[in-house]
Parts: C-alpha cells; sequence; structure tokens
C-alpha cells in the first residue's frame, strides 16, 4: 500500500510538472509555453544602462520610452559565427521591409550584445558590416553584469560558454513596447508576423 501510495505520489509530481511546463498541456515545449506566456501577460522588463555602439550611456527603460516605437530586441555578440550571422541576415531582410512598407516609424530594431568582450568601437564595426541603418537598427551592450543577466532572465536568453571563448544561445524576435513590456515572442523566420503586430499598434 505504502509503494502504491509512493508511485501515486511520484505520478502527480511529474503529471503537475509536465502541466507547468506546457502551460496547461496547451503547447509541447517550454519554449512555445514561454511564448504562449508571454502573449497571454505580457512581461514588465527591468531596467539596465545600456551602451550604444557610439559609446553614449542611456537606460534602457528610457530610450524605448523617448524613442516612442516598437522595438524588436534580439540579443547577440559580434563575434559569433553560427546564429548570430543567420539572424543578422534575418534582421537585415526585416531592416529592408521596414523601410519598404514605411514603418520606420513604427518600429526600430535592437540588438544587444551579451558579451562582455564587446566594446562599443566593436558594435560599432558590427553595425557596419550588418548594413544597419542607424534611424531603424540600433546595437548595444550592458557592462554591468548583474543588469545584463537580469535582461537575459526577463527575454528568456539562455547563453551557455562554448570553446574558445564563444557561446551557443537561443534566438528570436522579442517585441517590445515603449512602455517596456515584452509583448511577444517571434521566430526568426517569421518577419511577416512581426511586421502585422506592429502595423496594428499591437493587440
Amino acid at each position: 500500500m505504502r509503494m502504491l501510495l509512493m508511485v501515486l505520489l511520484v505520478s502527480c509530481a511529474g503529471v503537475a510538472g509536465i502541466y507547468e511546463q506546457t502551460d496547461g498541456f496547451t503547447v509541447l515545449t517550454t519554449e512555445a509555453a514561454r511564448r504562449a506566456g508571454i502573449m497571454r501577460v505580457p512581461r514588465a522588463l527591468p531596467d539596465a544602462l545600456l551602451l550604444g555602439q557610439d559609446g553614449a550611456p542611456a537606460s534602457l527603460l528610457h530610450s524605448l520610452h523617448s524613442d516612442g516605437r516598437f522595438a524588436v530586441v534580439n540579443f547577440m555578440y559580434t563575434r559569433c559565427f553560427s546564429i548570430c550571422l543567420a539572424m543578422g541576415t534575418e534582421l537585415q531582410q526585416l531592416q529592408a521591409e521596414i523601410m519598404r512598407q514605411g514603418l520606420n516609424e513604427a518600429v526600430h530594431l535592437l540588438s544587444i550584445s551579451f558579451d562582455p568582450a564587446d566594446t562599443p568601437q566593436q558594435l560599432a564595426r558590427y553595425a557596419q558590416s550588418m548594413r544597419a541603418d542607424a534611424s531603424v537598427w540600433r546595437f548595444a551592450m550592458a557592462p554591468d553584469a548583474a543588469q545584463r543577466n537580469a535582461l537575459l532572465e526577463a527575454f528568456g536568453i539562455v547563453v551557455v560558454p562554448a570553446p574558445m571563448g564563444l557561446f551557443e544561445h537561443n534566438a528570436a524576435y522579442h517585441v517590445v513596447s515603449p512602455d517596456g513590456r515584452l509583448l511577444r515572442i517571434v521566430d526568426l523566420a517569421d518577419v511577416a508576423a512581426v511586421l502585422d503586430y506592429v502595423s496594428r499598434g499591437g493587440p
């Protein structure tokens, strides 16, 4: 009887864990659960001091508010030769579509480096290599480790050290409101979903 009770307790704990990780059995992965949770309840982001590609310091939340546009945020680092290059190509296409559709008054792109080794000068060179138009696409880094980690956690970005001083990390488009709330997480390839969302002014 005691063994049966133990099995039932373990089973219930397992089911509860699966329920939590799948957003009430509505999605099959923790990533999908994260995205569904953000869609249902947008997440307020923590503030962080950022250094832009021009070296100027600025508060993330103040910058979002004063800009007044939706921001599509991604996380990267300049030495990345795998996912960041693919992401950069996707963002180039997104920048081109924003300008082609005349949405540059509604949305801008913000790429934030999580690599403490990146400097504003390196970000400026990287931006130039990506043909980033500064009126639409800006680059920044968070010099304070605690603030940087809080941002990564809030956005759901997992960064794992890799050989040769590199990193493995997940990537997506993160649509953020001018008041600093994470509203949507969209696959990199789904430019149309991002543009449709911002062109409608959000939800």
